[in-house]
C-alpha cells in the first residue's frame, strides 16, 4: 500500500457500522479456519475523538486481518489502486471505504492528499496509511515515504503508530504459505505535530521510524531461516 496518490479517490467517508460488522464477521471466520490469533496492546490509544493520521508497517494481505481487529470508528484508509483487483480481498477493501489511488499519476498526489486532509478535519476522520509504500517481508522496516507526514503536518493532527510483529515465524514469503500463528499488534503513543512545518517532515519521519522499528524488533519472534518450508496445514497468502 502506498501513501502516494493518483487522479481520483472515491468520495466515501468512514465505513458504516453495519458493513464493518459484516466484514469483521467474515474476518473472524477466516482467522478461526486458518488458526490466526492476534494479541493487541494499546488499543485504547486509537479511541480518540479527533482527527489523526495512523501509520503502520505492511507485510502481507494478512495485515488486513489485524486491521479489522483494531480499526477505530470514523477511519478511512489509503491504498494503491491495484489492490481493488484482488478478488474477494479487493471487494472487502472497497466495501471497507478505502481510498484507492493511482500512484502512477504522481502530479495529482498533492491534490488528492490535500482533499483527504480537508475531509479529515471537516468530518473528524482518522486516516490510515502504510508509509513503507509496499508490502515488505524482509524482517525489518523499509524506509518511509513522506506522504503521511506531510498530511499530518499540513493538518496539524497527531500521528499514531501501529506495529504488527513479524510474520516470519509462520509465514514463508518464498512459497507464499503460512501455518497457524500469533501476530502481536502494538499501538504507540500519539506523536504531536502542532507547530511543526514542512521543514520538520524529515525529523518527524525519522522519529516515527525509529519508534516503530524498535517496537517491531522487540515484539517480533525470531525469523525462520531462509529456505525453511512451512509446516503441515499451510495456507496460501498474498
Amino acid at each position: 500500500m502506498c501513501p502516494c496518490a493518483g487522479p481520483e479517490a472515491p468520495a466515501r467517508a468512514q465505513t458504516p457500522r453495519d458493513l464493518k460488522r459484516i466484514i469483521r464477521w467474515f474476518v473472524s471466520k477466516f482467522k478461526y479456519i486458518f488458526g490466526l490469533r492476534f494479541e493487541i496492546k494499546g488499543l485504547q490509544k486509537l479511541e480518540v475523538d479527533h482527527p489523526c493520521v495512523i501509520i503502520s508497517n505492511h507485510q502481507s494481505i494478512l495485515d488486513m486481518m489485524g486491521l479489522m481487529e483494531v480499526l477505530p470508528e470514523r477511519c478511512v484508509q489509503i491504498a494503491k489502486r491495484e489492490l481493488i483487483f484482488l478478488g474477494p480481498v479487493g471487494l472487502i477493501m472497497y466495501l471497507g471505504g478505502i481510498f484507492f489511488i493511482n500512484r502512477q499519476h504522481s502530479r495529482t498526489a498533492m491534490t488528492v492528499m490535500a482533499d483527504v486532509g480537508k475531509r479529515m478535519v471537516r468530518e473528524n476522520l482518522k486516516v490510515w496509511i502504510y508509509p513503507e509504500g509496499t508490502r515488505n517481508d524482509n524482517g525489518d522496516l523499509l524506509p518511509f515515504k513522506k506522504g503521511a507526514f506531510y498530511l499530518a503536518i499540513q493538518t496539524q493532527v497527531p500521528i499514531i503508530p501501529v506495529i504488527y510483529s513479524s510474520f516470519s515465524s509462520f509465514y514463508n514469503p518464498k512459497t507464499k504459505l503460512f501455518s497457524s500463528g500469533t501476530i502481536k499488534v502494538e499501538v504507540l503513543d500519539a506523536i504531536p505535530t502542532s507547530g511543526l512545518t514542512v521543514a520538520d517532515v524529515p525529523k518527524l519521519m525519522d522519529t516515527c521510524y525509529q519508534a516503530m522499528r524498535t517496537t517491531f524488533l522487540r515484539i517480533s519472534k525470531t525469523p525462520q531461516e531462509n529456505g525453511e518450508t512451512a509446516g503441515p496445514g499451510c495456507q496460501p497468502a498474498q
